[in-house]
């Protein structure tokens, strides 16, 4: 089978732009076959997204996105084939939404210091219904017209090291790495890129089950390098977009960045085996 599979995307159910169906009407015309639905701290847009997929003829995944914290460095975990439905994954999750709210207001106090202001109400209607997250924050800063673009929030006042700059509450990554597997799932480190091989080798010691190899932001040099890492330590591997859409303009990322189906097999496979032990 010659299909584009792209297992790293988001959708309006965290911080990307598009709701679920559009993501896959993109897809579709992306040549992209299969889809895995990785929204921060949610799984609200999996079951839309599997019913859409199997009209229009797209294998859905239904994963997740969850931060995690290794030796003071922001590590993101995917996870894919959950039990979206799982009962205690949810409550998970709920907990994670409430951390992001109580973040989002933090972060606006400190907006509020620095003589910007701004409403808790005003990034919730931007939000809608998906857990708060920092692009929320910047795009209604931009509606409310206290800053010129997206990208400035980050530059200027929301980004890492902004004066409005507030760290999300993580979970160790072996609590992490058990809510995935728990919820049927395998759990796989997202775009290491910029990770320290220190990191790297902690995350592999918590009993990750793979990395995700390719990724926009990697280099050719860089995916042989992880490539690498994964026959030696006999995980797997993942790859995928990241794509976001909007203000981000990763457009043309999305049908760029994809891995293959004999990967998405041996993901499968273990799966299967996990199943059956």
């Amino acid at each position: 089978m010659n299909r584009k599979v792209d297992l790293h995307t988001h959708t309006t159910f965290s911080d990307g732009a598009l709701e679920p169906t559009e993501l896959l009407d993109l897809a579709k015309k992306k040549n992209i076959g299969v889809l895995g639905i990785t929204d921060h701290d949610t799984v609200d847009g999996i079951q839309e997204a599997i019913k859409y997929g199997a009209k229009i003829g797209i294998e859905v995944v239904p994963g997740l996105e969850i931060s995690t914290d290794v030796q003071g460095q922001e590590v993101h975990l995917l996870g894919y084939y959950i039990n979206h439905k799982d009962p205690e994954l949810k409550k998970y999750l709920q907990f994670f939404r409430k951390e992001r709210l109580e973040r989002a207001k933090r972060i606006i106090r400190k907006l509020h210091a620095i003589g910007i202001s701004l409403d808790i109400s005003e990034v919730q209607k931007i939000a809608r219904n998906s857990p708060i997250c920092r692009p929320h924050i910047a795009k209604a800063m931009v509606k409310k017209g206290v800053i010129k673009d997206f990208y400035t929030a980050f530059n200027k006042y929301i980004g890492d090291g902004g004066p409005a700059c507030e760290k999300k509450v993580h979970v160790s990554p072996e609590s992490a790495i058990k809510i995935i597997n728990d919820a049927g799932g395998l759990a796989f480190i997202a775009h290491p890129g910029k990770m320290k091989e220190s990191v790297l080798t902690n995350l592999i010691n918590a009993g990750i089950d793979g990395i995700e190899v390719i990724h926009c932001s990697h280099k050719r040099n860089q995916q042989k390098f992880y490539r690498g890492i994964v026959n030696q330590y006999c995980l797997l591997e993942s790859g995928g977009s990241d794509f976001h859409g909007g203000p981000r303009n990763d457009q043309d990322n999305f049908g760029k960045y994809f891995t293959s189906v004999a990967v998405l097999e041996n993901i499968k496979k273990m799966i299967q085996r996990k199943l059956i032990t």
